[in-house]
């Protein structure tokens, strides 16, 4: 009795914040990588130099800058294929049922995701290696002796190539498959933490990031190869007479999303480089496994809402807007508490390890996070940040982008506010500037989710 006590419990716990299993494989799965961004970040604490520290984080910032080759096709990719597959079926766990219009269509979407994404991958290879060399030449302090080169040029390479399985990753996920992709990456991640921690462990240092990527894009590969080769290849050989047309269908969805990813590297991801051209190595390092933490938090809790994003265009395309509207409220519900959970956690953690001047190693953990104030305020605007992801992603599900000037304008108020205030005032400028700026954009972004919610719906 005491045991079925228990279980009920649980259920019910698990029944009230939304957990099922494809949200169980997909929270494991960022979990596991925000348990490998903590875990890594102790191992960065007590085996590397400050100035090490700063060359890991900022490494990841300008690898961010794969954004302007994705250009958001990859969730388009998903909605897209999910729309098509509203009007098909499975008969078998390979094999895809229905009219021969949705599945050419579905098949030429396949065909041209693996040849863009070629293309793609290549280029986004050479543009890493240029950059990362010009800034950190430029930038690296004569008095610091990193050895940062074929570091970078491995995680360059590492990062092209998962770039190619990124697209087959978002098609998988529009037929259905959202829980099954997300045991996969759970996989995969696994794999890269371990290789990761036990990397920095045994002295590879910086070239711990590159060998991390790589290992997760042979497991990943591996996995849906084993998977989904026979379905993949099914699709693929569908005779294409009707074809979804990349400058009639999905450009003009895509270049409004492209605008606004862009847009979102200049939110999310300029801190590090512009701190650690201004103040150095040291402070970006701060910053960099601050934003670490709070990321992770930020991904496992959207969790919660990316994995309904077949199921909301499949309402969606079925014009079920009361079941669609019923389910995101739930969600968004569901998926800011878990936010704020973690949130509190991780502050009361940081702070207790500061209060009692923890150390790891000879290192002081309080001297390898950002203070308390300007994380307060980064810890409000990754909330702010999550609550308008959660709109764009309702709104985006119907094939539109109507967040293109509210992002754009963010960026580029972001940019200028993060390049002028860490240039004069440092680290405390940019999160004040940052967080007010948020502020100032929330009640626009609500607005813009409101009207068109009810426009689109009427």
């Amino acid at each position: 009795m005491i045991e079925e006590s228990k279980k009920n419990t649980f259920k019910s716990i698990a029944t009230k914040f939304g957990i099922n299993k494809t949200i169980l494989y997909t929270s494991s799965s960022t979990s596991i990588g925000a348990l490998g961004s903590l875990l890594s970040a102790f191992l960065v604490i007590k085996f590397l130099s400050f100035e090490e520290q700063g060359f890991y984080y900022t490494f990841g910032s300008i690898v961010a800058i794969q954004i302007f080759f994705e250009l958001g096709l990859n969730g388009i990719i998903t909605q897209f294929v999910a729309h098509e597959f509203a009007n098909l079926g499975y008969d078998t766990e390979l094999k895809i049922i229905g009219n021969e219009y949705n599945k050419s269509r579905l098949s030429s979407l396949l065909h041209f995701c693996v040849k863009w994404y070629l293309l793609f991958s290549f280029v986004l290879f050479i543009v890493l290696i240029i950059s990362g060399y010009c800034f950190f030449t430029k930038f690296q302090k004569s008095d610091i002796n990193v050895s940062w080169l074929m570091p970078w040029l491995l995680l360059s390479l590492s990062t092209a190539l998962y770039l190619l399985l990124s697209p087959i990753i978002a098609f998988v996920q529009g037929l259905g498959k959202v829980k099954e992709i997300a045991n996969i990456q759970l996989y995969g991640q696994f794999a890269r933490l371990v290789i990761v921690s036990a990397g920095l462990i045994f002295g590879l240092k910086l070239y711990v990031l590159g060998v991390g990527v790589f290992v997760l894009f042979v497991t990943m590969l591996i996995n849906l190869l084993t998977r989904y080769k026979i379905l993949l290849t099914t699709i693929w050989d569908i005779s294409i007479t009707e074809k979804i047309h990349y400058y009639k269908e999905i450009f003009p969805y895509q270049w409004k999303i492209a605008l606004s990813w862009i847009s979102g590297y200049f939110i999310f991801q300029l801190f590090n480089p512009v701190l650690f051209a201004s103040e150095g190595a040291k402070i970006a390092g701060q910053m960099g496994l601050t934003m670490t933490a709070l990321n992770g938090i930020l991904t496992i809790s959207f969790a919660w809402m990316s994995t309904k994003v077949p199921l909301f265009s499949t309402l969606i395309a079925n014009k079920n807007f009361i079941e669609l509207d019923s389910l995101f409220n739930k969600t968004l519900k569901q998926s800011l508490s878990i936010n704020i959970i973690l949130l509190l956690t991780f502050f009361t953690v940081i702070y207790a390890l500061t209060h009692f001047e923890v150390k790891i190693g000879q290192n002081l953990i309080r001297d390898r996070f950002i203070s308390t104030l300007p994380l307060l305020l980064m810890m409000a605007t990754i909330f702010l940040n999550q609550i308008v992801s959660s709109w764009a992603t309702y709104l985006r599900c119907h094939k539109k982008e109507p967040f293109l000037f509210n992002s754009i304008i963010g960026g580029v108020l972001s940019a200028l506010s993060i390049l002028y205030f860490g240039k004069y005032f440092g680290l405390i400028g940019i999160t004040l500037s940052y967080f007010l700026l948020n502020i100032l954009m929330f009640p626009w972004a609500y607005f813009i989710f409101k009207r068109k919610r009810a426009e689109w719906h009427t």
